[in-house]
């Protein structure tokens, strides 16, 4: 999930070097959703693995 956000961010520092307002701003705001959406995913598995008992990373 993070290589789909971090390919986002890369398409939208592309479309905004190029000059293409709009695909570089719905990018940049996918990747923005897409990595929020990640460390939220990230959060729940770290405290239910600290929950286990086994220690996070």
């Amino acid at each position: 999930m993070l290589g789909w956000a971090l390919t986002f961010l890369v398409v939208a520092l592309i479309a905004g070097a190029l000059g293409f307002g709009g695909i570089a701003g719905a990018s940049a705001g996918m990747a923005q959703i897409i990595f929020v959406l990640f460390l939220i995913l990230f959060a729940i598995a770290m405290v239910a693995r600290a929950v286990r008992g086994k220690p996070p990373l």
